[in-house]
């Protein structure tokens, strides 16, 4: 099966509904797939454009096996899917990319800064830490300032935490024990960068353009395409998410997040075995969308081209945006008042694309839909780019 070309009219199964699932869903259907989805929460946004789906807990093997049974190609939106479920499933012979083994490195940060080391990529200085009687080791060997995280389960800025003096060790959340943690070095970067890499199951690479992040409260604010990078440093990012995809080995699409130092030094943060935030942007912006791309990788067919048709920005639409109308979105006939706000004020930008990711909750940090702002240059983007934050009531320039 692993060989074997999945053509339109096929079925594509996803695990996760979320809003990468949707996008992922809208392409497929687009192309003449039909789309089911796994997922517990009955409407999620996935579900509102795919042909059906199964509400289960991602850990039920049973409703797995009935999604892969249903299924031409399987595939996940995000890393926390249990890996033993999608190694199940592999065992029975299903095809599901990317693999369980690319997905047991990704999902736990200890690993993926293992395997970074052994293809011979940096990273910022790191130590595991198996329990509270190891921290002080850690303190002495790695230092501070440092970031402590879970080694699993952690997205958003959820689930680490910096320290800068050592009486902060004091203050580590009790939750984070007793799971495994991962001591990094605090790393003082000029910028962070990321590149989406697709790798086809011929083996064959694309990269598309770097994109330039701004994080805010350690949740992605802004992107930035083509990334204000000296064409070394864009050839030196490139180059390294084609090693990390062929190392990995993986089918589909990858999100290498990075830090640009200063000196010009690549240090890779993080690894997504998925479709990226960070690259919305392509869905209007390049010839094939990132969500295209990986559905092109894991089905056999030929890898589109990554082309940047027009420089463009992209931003976040957060649930802090919305925060007069926390809780639920009980009536979906009655948009809420400030979002009603918002959609006014950035449709009338030229060159700006909404998307809204159809949530039944608004909750702060919760990522609700973006915005991605097309123009003739990148100064004009993100000038266009502010004006569109400006109606999601937020100040300050890009670079805050």
């Amino acid at each position: 099966m692993k060989d074997k070309k999945i053509y339109p009219y096929s079925t594509i199964g996803i695990f996760g509904g979320g809003q990468l699932g949707k996008m992922l869903a809208q392409e497929a259907k687009k192309m003449g797939y039909r789309v089911i989805t796994l997922d517990p929460t009955p409407e999620c946004p996935c579900a509102q454009v795919c042909d059906e789906q199964i509400v289960a807990e991602f850990s039920d093997k049973t409703q797995a096996l009935n999604l892969a049974k249903k299924s031409d190609v399987l595939t996940y939106e995000f890393e926390n899917i249990p890996a033993d479920t999608i190694e199940y499933l592999e065992e029975q012979g299903f095809a599901v990319f990317p693999s369980s083994k690319v997905l047991r490195i990704t999902q736990n940060r200890i690993k993926e800064k293992e395997f970074l080391k052994s293809i011979g990529i940096l990273t910022a200085d790191f130590q595991a830490v198996a329990d509270t009687s190891g921290l002080e080791k850690t303190f002495l060997d790695v230092g501070l300032p440092a970031v402590l995280k879970t080694a699993t389960g952690g997205y958003d800025g959820k689930g680490q935490v910096v320290l800068r003096d050592k009486k902060e060790l004091e203050d580590i959340p009790a939750d984070f024990f007793p799971r495994s943690l991962i001591w990094e070095e605090f790393v003082p970067f000029a910028k962070e960068i990321s590149v989406i890499c697709a790798r086809g199951r011929d083996g064959q690479t694309e990269t598309f353009p770097v994109s330039e992040n701004i994080h805010r409260r350690n949740i992605l604010y802004m992107s930035i395409v083509p990334a204000r990078i000296p064409a070394e440093t864009e050839k030196k990012a490139t180059d390294i998410a084609k090693r990390v995809a062929e190392g990995l080995a993986v089918i589909g699409v990858i999100g290498v997040e990075m830090f640009l130092l200063e000196d010009g030094t690549l240090l890779v943060n993080e690894i997504a075995p998925r479709v990226h935030n960070s690259g919305h942007y392509t869905i209007e912006a390049c010839y094939t969308s990132q969500f295209e791309q990986h559905l092109r990788a894991i089905c056999g067919l030929p890898l589109g081209s990554t082309e940047l048709l027009s420089p463009a920005v992209m931003v976040n639409i957060l649930g802090d945006d919305l925060n007069s109308e926390q809780g639920l979105l009980s009536n979906r006939v009655n948009c809420p008042k400030t979002l009603r706000s918002v959609i006014s004020g950035v449709l009338k930008i030229t060159g700006a694309n909404l998307h809204l990711y159809g949530k039944n909750e608004i909750r702060t940090g919760r990522k609700m839909g973006h915005i991605t702002i097309l123009a003739d240059s990148v100064s004009e983007a993100i000038r266009r780019a502010e004006t569109a934050a400006g109606f999601l009531g937020r100040k300050g320039k890009e670079d805050d």
